[in-house]
């Protein structure tokens, strides 16, 4: 974990700088400048685009009563290609848009759904009480696997019946 933001946080900034440079010593300083801002502005606007979107179908399968999960993994995905979009660097924005076009999103959202999921299984232990939000947004049928049948006692009104009872016993 430690290795993983040491690398966000300090390598990553130093190579964007060393790109930022060179492209820089290529295309010239204001030449750079102007694409970083661009990227920054195409990036917004696809992101925004592409969130509505998302947003729009994910209430579209709530309101038929179908778990959102891919959307949801989607919608997190372009908050992070909206961050990164608007850092100022190129492997930033490479990243971002990667993360932001509606081809290659879903993939990576369906991805880190697994991900997830194989994690949540494995630090149970091994008990397969898995989540089915992964299995739900491929189709709207409920499969048995989806119901949990069982029965709701009240301790509350359990522990007042007891009472009356208690009161109403001649002993």
């Amino acid at each position: 974990m430690f290795g993983k933001l040491f690398i966000l946080f300090a390598i990553l900034p130093i190579i964007e700088i060393a790109v930022l440079v060179n492209v820089g010593e290529q295309i010239g300083g204001w030449n750079t400048v102007a694409i970083v801002i661009l990227t920054a502005f195409v990036g917004a606007f696809l992101v925004r685009k592409e969130g509505i979107a998302t947003l729009t179908l994910a209430q579209q399968k709530m309101q038929s009563g179908v778990m959102p999960g891919q959307e949801m993994a989607e919608g997190l995905l372009l908050l992070v290609a909206g961050v990164l979009l608007v850092t100022p660097g190129f492997i930033t924005d490479a990243f971002g848009l990667l993360l932001s076009f509606p081809l290659t999103r879903p993939l990576i959202a369906k991805s880190l759904m697994k991900q997830v999921t194989l994690n949540v299984v494995s630090q149970q232990g091994g008990f397969k009480q898995q989540s089915h939000w992964h299995t739900q947004h491929n189709s709207s049928e409920k499969s048995d696997e989806d119901v949990i049948e069982g029965e709701y006692v009240n301790k509350e009104d359990l522990h007042s019946r007891h009472k009356l009872n208690k009161k109403d016993d001649p002993d």
